[in-house]
């Protein structure tokens, strides 16, 4: 049996990234990722599914599903830090494209962009991205091409 710090050490990283896509906010992704190791020691012993890591991202939706049903009446404040470190030209450009990406990604809907993200982020396969989003595994594999050719059609 893991140790909880274990656990958090061996998928925080992968549910934080997860989070991270989903809300596309930092701040919001580390209370995810916290909420979801918290349950997810509460309620060890009652597993339904066939990985841990599947378990944990249920978890890491379903806390970020509820967050928006909270956040309904409220307005996100902008922050913004100057990076004190100077970035090179290549790394600038990817980090443009990345979040281009996730802007289109944020403009789709949450089940969509969790089944993209799901298989192609963390490789999961869609038997078991299906299950952690309560769907068929071919109206996963659907999603996920739908949401391929949306992001080609988009970037081009």
């Amino acid at each position: 049996m893991l140790s909880f710090e274990e656990l958090y050490i061996a998928y925080s990283p992968d549910v934080y990234r997860f989070a991270n896509w989903l809300s596309g906010n930092s701040k919001d992704a580390e209370d995810i990722t916290s909420e979801t190791f918290m349950r997810a020691w509460v309620n060890f012993s009652k597993i339904q599914t066939e990985t841990l890591k599947a378990y944990l991202f249920t978890i890491a939706r379903n806390l970020y599903l509820e967050s928006l049903r909270k956040s309904r009446n409220h307005i996100e404040l902008s922050e913004t830090h100057t990076d004190p470190s100077p970035r090179l030209e290549k790394t600038f450009e990817h980090q443009s494209e990345l979040d281009q990406v996730r802007k289109i990604l944020q403009t789709l809907p949450e089940v969509d962009r969790s089944a993209f993200v799901l298989r192609v982020q963390y490789d999961l396969p869609y038997a078991e991205i299906g299950r952690v989003l309560h769907l068929s595994e071919n109206a996963v594999k659907i999603k996920v091409h739908r949401v391929r050719k949306f992001l080609f059609a988009a970037r081009s």
